[in-house]
């Protein structure tokens, strides 16, 4: 009977992604004292596609920052990969980041000085700085698959804002992550490139197997996820 609990327990675990218990963030003392995440429990499922959503200030920020290890919370664990990342120093969770969690930002973050393919192989380059054959073939399927496979030439002044997208998500799933965040990822974007963006996260979770959390105070960008978190007041509504 122990064993087949354990052997539940263990699947339950390899399951799930990312995993808080008793989150809690607090800004400032006193009478200035906010309180962003007030007591957040949450598993999110391996191999899905999650949103995080909810008005301004409701929390959906801080909780992702807190998830990707970016924020340290006030209280309560973290818990990603199996890791507990309130167990690392400084310069481990920074290398934890770098070998388990991939961002993508608004902003695209691409440097101009550099092709899309460059783009894409630079978290590499700056970690281990090995590039060979199978890693620039892992790449090169990557941007096949998010359909930028023909930019991988041009530099990002040479691409639409939504093919910049799609190469900083390609940056992003380079290095293999566990947890793909995306932080307001069709923010700068009109509603057809958004709509392109959206489904090519939908497809690295369905045909690489990635699993993706995305921040987003849009409705409609969130039915694109298989599962949506609703965040108010600090707290899951």
């Amino acid at each position: 009977m122990t064993a087949d609990v354990t052997g539940a327990q263990r699947a339950t675990r390899e399951a799930v992604a990312v995993s808080a218990r008793g989150l809690t963030k607090t800004y400032g003392r006193g009478d200035t004292e906010v309180r962003a995440l007030n007591g957040v429990d949450l598993d999110l499922p391996r191999g899905r596609f999650t949103a995080i959503t909810g008005p301004s200030g409701s929390g959906k920020s801080t909780l992702m920052h807190c998830l990707a290890g970016l924020d340290q919370p006030t209280g309560g664990t973290v818990t990603v990969a199996g890791t507990d990342l309130g167990a690392l120093d400084d310069d481990a969770l920074t290398v934890f980041r770098r070998e388990h969690v991939g961002f993508v930002f608004q902003s695209f973050n691409l440097l101009p000085m550099l092709t899309a393919e460059q783009n894409i192989l630079l978290p590499l380059e700056l970690g281990s700085g090995r590039v060979d054959d199978a890693i620039r073939e892992r790449a090169h399927g990557i941007a096949e698959a998010l359909g930028v496979a023909d930019r991988l030439r041009h530099r990002p002044d040479e691409l639409s804002g939504g093919q910049q997208q799609r190469v900083a998500i390609a940056r992003a799933l380079v290095t293999e992550p566990d947890l793909l965040f995306a932080d307001e990822p069709t923010g700068n974007l009109d509603s057809a490139a958004s709509a392109e963006v959206l489904e090519h996260l939908r497809r690295s979770v369905r045909e690489l197997g990635q699993t993706v959390v995305m921040v987003t105070h849009d409705r409609a960008a969130a039915a694109y996820a298989d599962d949506v978190v609703t965040m108010q007041d600090g707290r899951i509504a």
